[in-house]
């Protein structure tokens, strides 16, 4: 059920999806959806918990390397980037969505201050404005303004997020 969920809303909008699409796809009955999941938006929640684990496995990088975090990230990205941008155009409108969403920028927050952790200031506000920095480098939307809306190669986009990302290490910034 959770893999027919997915696969469907990776393609279309959530209110697209109904349960009856969703039971179809995986060869059950609307009721033993909503005798497992309670419905669509708990279905979407367990959905949004697992895909968040399954995130975490797969974006396994080595500290302060940069080509590697990037590789990874791509990886990821070239997966799940199209249906990420899907997802996140209707945050205000589905609370599902909303949820899953916030969980989503915690985890790549946290998971950015893991692989970043050599450059990151210790803590204040210096800190918070490097991870913000770095988080707005690696965003899902800046991956589809390269490869989707400029039409970018991966190897071109790669060397930008990593040429964005060498630019902005705080222990390089000499302000004035």
């Amino acid at each position: 059920m959770l893999e027919a969920a997915a696969a469907l809303w990776m393609q279309r909008w959530y209110d697209d999806v109904t349960l009856q699409d969703i039971a179809d796809e995986a060869g059950v009955s609307v009721q033993t959806i909503v005798n497992r999941f309670g419905g669509k938006e708990g279905l979407a929640d367990v959905l949004a918990d697992q895909m968040a684990s399954r995130t975490e496995l797969t974006r396994q990088a080595p500290v302060g390397d940069v080509e590697a975090i990037v590789a990874v990230l791509f990886a990821d990205y070239e997966r799940h980037g199209d249906a990420n941008v899907l997802w996140t155009a209707q945050v205000d409108r589905v609370p599902a969505v909303a949820r899953a969403a916030a969980h989503a920028r915690r985890q790549h927050r946290a998971w950015l201050e893991r692989v970043f952790a050599d450059r990151l200031p210790s803590c204040g506000p210096d800190r918070e404005h490097a991870v913000n920095l770095h988080h707005a480098a690696t965003d899902v939307y800046l991956w589809k303004l390269w490869r989707r809306d400029l039409g970018l190669s991966r190897d071109d986009a790669e060397r930008s997020m990593r040429d964005l990302l060498t630019s902005i290490d705080p222990r390089k910034r000499h302000d004035a």
